[in-house]
């Protein structure tokens, strides 16, 4: 069975079993809790459960088989909205638009409890790992694109009195076709430590390569490139990147440092870029490199390696190990060897925490968010 599996089904019935569903009366609880501790041959999902599973679509309202929205130059579809407390499970989209940008145009945003500001917000490419602006199809513990260009996350996310999710339109071409199925549970209640689930975008294009005239050093990582960087309590579920190269050369020199509760500095440093995303030496180098992509890692798309134009797609899950934080976090990493290289890096930083974190940068422009080469 997948780790995507395991790690949603987990999830879900821990809702069901361990006092999620507090409103259930106490006695069925109870004969559930014993079902189970006497029949360990039993799958979970062989048992009741105690939830409502749902769907909002962009089905046709009028019964017929228009069954997508069609979202205008500038305009804002809402694509969710629930009350009460539940859980999202699963989000697919698929998409026919007129601009071949529209990965990096339409804009993803998610809202938990009723906050006026959004704790998702990235372009809708990026959200599912497709940072520089192309398809590619791949499979992972919690995002995949599947033939067909459709896009799917398997992202738990629990809410305790709202949620809401819309897409806006930030190109000048409308989207004649947004297909969306997403589906999500309602309970009674959540469990105290169910934590809210958040996505940043950001990008450096490009990034900015710092001159040494002595040995190359960063011990601080002031000048490092930023996935996210968030404070109060939850931990870090992992990263989405594309890089698109200005330069010949190997961009993945660069260290990953994690800074946790410690502003001052890193608490987790690691070897270089590629073996962040748990590959090695270079992805096989200038001739040799090989897309691949696993449950938890990977870099399904590698085209033009160590050239100038050359692209990346790269992804890490820290599902088997969250990192943990208990006031702050910032994940960094370097780009370049103590960042001595100018590429262009787009991500997404993926995490939990307890309260929904609205304290976003600023998106950047949509002409910015064009992967294009930028040479000297």
């Amino acid at each position: 069975m997948s780790t995507q599996k395991n790690d949603r089904r987990g999830f879900l019935y821990g809702l069901a079993g361990t006092g999620a569903l507090a409103a259930a009366p106490a006695a069925a609880q109870a004969q559930n809790r014993g079902a189970a501790s006497d029949a360990p041959f039993l799958p979970r999902y062989t048992r009741a459960q105690n939830y409502k599973s749902l769907k909002q679509s962009s089905y046709d309202r009028t019964g017929g088989n228009r069954d997508s929205w069609n979202i205008a130059a500038g305009g804002v579809q809402e694509v969710f909205n629930a009350q009460g407390p539940g859980v999202i499970s699963h989000i697919w989209f698929t998409i026919s638009a007129r601009s071949n940008d529209h990965l990096k145009e339409l804009v993803l945003r998610g809202y938990w409890d009723g906050n006026s500001k959004p704790s998702v917000e990235t372009p809708v490419g990026d959200f599912f790992g497709l940072n520089l602006n192309s398809y590619q199809i791949y499979q992972s513990a919690y995002l995949a694109c599947s033939p067909g260009k459709s896009l799917n996350c398997y992202f738990a996310m629990p809410y305790r009195r709202s949620a809401r999710f819309t897409v806006t339109n930030e190109g000048r071409q409308e989207v004649p076709s947004f297909y969306s199925n997403i589906d999500y549970l309602t309970a009674p209640s959540l469990p105290d430590d169910a934590l809210y689930f958040h996505a940043q975008y950001r990008q450096s294009a490009p990034c900015t390569p710092v001159a040494s005239q002595g040995p190359k050093l960063n011990l601080d990582g002031k000048m490092n490139y930023v996935y996210l960087e968030t404070r109060g309590r939850g931990h870090l579920m992992g990263v989405t990147l594309g890089v698109l190269e200005n330069a010949n050369g190997w961009w993945g020199e660069g260290d990953d440092m994690i800074f946790v509760d410690d502003e001052s500095k890193p608490v987790i440093n690691g070897t270089g870029s590629e073996d962040y995303f748990l590959g090695s030496w270079d992805f096989g180098g200038r001739d040799g490199a090989q897309p691949f992509g696993y449950s938890m890692y990977g870099a399904p798309l590698i085209v033009n390696a160590k050239r100038t134009g050359g692209r990346y797609c790269c992804y890490r899950w820290h599902g088997d190990n969250p990192v943990t934080f208990e006031r702050y976090l910032k994940h960094t990493m370097e780009h370049g060897h103590a960042n001595d290289r100018g590429d262009n890096f787009f991500s997404v930083g993926y995490w939990y925490q307890t309260t929904p974190y609205t304290d976003f940068p600023p998106l950047p422009s949509v002409e910015t968010r064009i992967p294009v080469v930028r040479t000297a």
